[in-house]
């Protein structure tokens, strides 16, 4: 079997940037302490959800991808602890170029690359057009040391073409960080990751961050999860009222074992979906 090591850590606002960062990093070396050999955080993990607003100060959250200050301390501390982790943040790429970002950093402190989230919501709670530019990077793939790794932020994950995309391109363990809230769509947590898990065989990683911001009413409800290529739970889903850490085997070998049983891709008919291709 090859088994690998995988954390997801679901946090509450601190009230301020560096506390949140010192808190990720012990969170961090918690996780490793465990033996996690790769990691992901939540969605713009060192900041509240400022997108519950719509005011321009939140706009010196930004920072430069790979070149600033947070993606070099934690390359440090990947490297010390010989784990990869995904790193979403608010990137600034020029002033008033900003984007929601992941950054993906391998088990030797080594600058993998980025994804920008692509589907960006503009709703109630949500005014996030107010803060991002749409992604134009694609749906990356990363090689790292623990095997072909993917990333689709929060509100992608409503959207099936990414996932497959990610699938597609050979991704083993997909990273969907998120800031959730109770409501119209927290039914659809319990659904939608499973179902494209499934759908494309490999194993997806669901954060979420916990509490009631001081920005607004949301209440982000955590229950982060593994779910392996049959969209099975592994292990228990997180408390959806508290942090906490989780640390979950991946059998990877249980990928091409599902693929060879389900055989969806051999099946695809993609010469017929000439409506997804028009839009």
């Amino acid at each position: 079997m090859s088994i690998v090591k995988a954390a997801l850590v679901q946090t509450a606002w601190t009230g301020d940037k560096e506390s949140m960062i010192d808190l990720h990093e012990k969170y961090m070396r918690d996780a490793a302490a465990q033996g996690a050999q790769v990691m992901c955080f939540q969605e713009l993990f060192y900041g509240p959800y400022f997108c519950q607003v719509q005011d321009a100060d939140f706009y010196s959250y930004a920072e430069a991808i790979p070149d600033g200050p947070t993606v070099k301390r934690f390359q440090e501390l990947a490297a010390e602890l010989g784990m990869v982790l995904v790193l979403p943040m608010y990137e600034e790429e020029q002033p008033g170029i900003l984007y929601n970002t992941a950054a993906v950093i391998d088990a030797d402190g080594s600058y993998l690359g980025k994804y920008r989230k692509t589907h960006i919501p503009q709703v109630k709670g949500f005014w996030e057009k107010f803060y991002f530019r749409p992604g134009n990077l694609g749906y990356p793939i990363f090689e790292t040391s623990v095997g072909k790794v993917g990333v689709y932020i929060c509100y992608d994950r409503h959207f099936p073409e990414g996932w497959r995309e990610l699938g597609l391109a050979g991704a083993q363990i997909v990273f969907n960080p998120s800031a959730t809230s109770r409501g119209l769509s927290s039914y659809l947590w319990d659904i939608e990751q499973p179902a494209s898990a499934c759908a494309n065989m490999y194993y997806i990683g669901a954060i979420n961050r916990v509490g009631i911001e001081p920005l607004g009413d949301n209440d982000f409800y955590g229950t982060s999860y593994f779910v392996n290529p049959r969209g099975q739970y592994v292990g228990e889903r997180a408390s959806g009222e508290k942090e906490e850490l989780i640390v979950r085997d991946l059998d990877l070998d249980l990928i091409e074992e599902t693929r060879n049983q389900w055989a969806f891709y051999r099946d695809r008919r993609p010469d017929t979906y000439t409506m997804i291709a028009a839009g």
